[in-house]
């Protein structure tokens, strides 16, 4: 790809110094690595595009002092002339330097370095990602599949909303949801676009998408839980069931992880060792019911006591699944009514189940989604019969009195897509800034 120089500064990356060959050059960038020998210094500066070998023979002059002044990570301006270098790694190229500004000198020591610890290195994330070409890489992958989702959702016929995060009354069942002072009363972070995108179909907007931050109050310190993120949403008015959801939700994820491997496949292989695999369509689908009886066989949860699947059961039938199907993808559907949201709709005749599915990922669940029950009276009976108080949704309950029509959509982690892509460790490793329980800086 060629990075247009600025007009203004005459900047040239690093990705594109192989134009500028024997011409003088400027480049921008930290000063990555200082080697100061007895005849020649080296410098390896760095951009956001790669590095370039800097290389000065001392001559007792101006420049001299000032390279041997330079600490890492210092921001630096260089001009000079890229000569060829067969004997240096970067690119068999280097610069003869003329001039070099010094924009901002780094303090030293750095506070954290290769091998300091993973919290240290979120306390101080601007130079962990400045750093970590893992990191870099991760950032520009996030935005190929964004875009991807927004390309193919708006194909579709999507409209991208942005709902309201501040609610006057605890979304769902009030749990997991932060409470914030507002003026004289209390307001609630959204814990989900949830009830407002199925406002928006009732409003005549037939497909809606919203990215955007969900706020979860989850006291949960696994590899796999933020308190704050953000949401995939996705809500489809006119739907003839979960499977037009499914269906949906499959296709959109294909095309973006397409994407993601057409844009960063080779560089994703090199970095993190992981190969992007463009999945084939439809994702095989399994029952609850059909999930838990193969799970059983194998020895998981002998006391036939769970309802829902723990993360030990979504990475046993996800390794079931890929050897019998050959898939890294997977819908787990029809979940127990007891452990879904009132506003799942349940199969006509079965009110033990609800039509809603998980979509799991290499054995981690990314997605929840569901047909939701737009019929006012089926739906107050629902929240009835799981003890809620409909007054504090007086607002959302009203949207289906007057018309709505049949809807469903699913909801799904940035994050948890980027890690499990990634073959990421933890999800602090998919963010810029991670907000967890014992987490609120920086």
């Amino acid at each position: 790809m060629i990075h247009p120089t600025s007009p203004t500064t005459g900047r040239v990356l690093c990705t594109d110094l192989p134009l500028h060959l024997e011409g003088p050059v400027t480049v921008s960038g930290w000063v990555h690595a200082l080697r100061l020998q007895r005849a020649l210094q080296f410098l390896v500066l760095r951009d956001h595009t790669g590095q370039v070998q800097v290389t000065h023979r001392r001559d007792g002059g101006e420049l001299e002092a000032l390279l041997d002044s330079l600490t890492p990570e210092s921001a630096v301006r260089i001009t000079g002339r890229v000569v060829t270098a067969p004997q240096v790694k970067l690119g068999g190229l280097e610069i003869v330097p003329e001039r070099v500004e010094v924009l901002n000198r780094a303090e030293t020591p750095l506070p954290i370095d290769d091998r300091t610890g993973p919290e240290q290195r979120l306390d101080h994330r601007f130079l962990d990602v400045r750093r970590r070409a893992a990191a870099q890489l991760l950032f520009a992958v996030q935005t190929t599949f964004e875009q991807a989702v927004r390309e193919y959702a708006v194909a579709e016929g999507c409209t991208e909303m942005h709902t309201p995060k501040l609610m006057g009354s605890a979304s769902e069942s009030g749990a997991e949801v932060f409470r914030v002072g507002y003026f004289d009363r209390s307001a609630y972070l959204a814990q989900s676009p949830q009830f407002y995108k199925q406002m928006a179909v009732a409003a005549g907007i037939d497909r809606v998408l919203e990215i955007g931050p969900v706020f979860r109050a989850e006291p949960s310190y696994t590899s796999r839980h933020a308190t704050e993120f953000t949401g995939l949403d996705v809500e489809l008015a006119w739907t003839d069931g979960v499977e037009d959801v499914m269906a949906f939700e499959e296709a959109m994820l294909a095309h973006a992880v397409g994407k993601v491997a057409e844009a960063h496949g080779a560089a994703v292989r090199e970095v993190f060792g992981v190969e992007v695999v463009v999945p084939a369509l439809p994702f095989p689908r399994m029952t609850m019911a059909e999930a838990q009886e193969v799970l059983r066989a194998d020895g998981w949860d002998p006391e036939g006591q769970k309802q829902d699947l723990d993360p030990d059961g979504e990475r046993r039938i996800a390794a079931y699944a890929r050897e019998r199907f050959g898939h890294e993808f997977l819908f787990v559907t029809h979940y127990p009514a007891a452990i879904r949201p009132f506003y799942h709709r349940r199969p006509e005749g079965r009110p033990d189940l609800t039509l809603s599915f998980d979509l799991l990922w290499k054995g981690l669940e990314v997605t929840t989604g569901a047909q939701r029950e737009h019929r006012s009276e089926v739906l107050l009976a629902q929240a009835a019969e799981k003890g809620m108080e409909t007054g504090p949704m007086r607002e959302y309950l009203d949207v289906f009195r007057f018309g709505c029509p049949p809807h469903g959509g699913f909801g799904a982690g940035l994050a948890r897509l980027l890690m499990v892509m990634l073959g990421l460790e933890s999800i602090r490793e998919a963010v810029f800034l991670f907000r967890g329980p014992n987490r609120l800086t920086p």
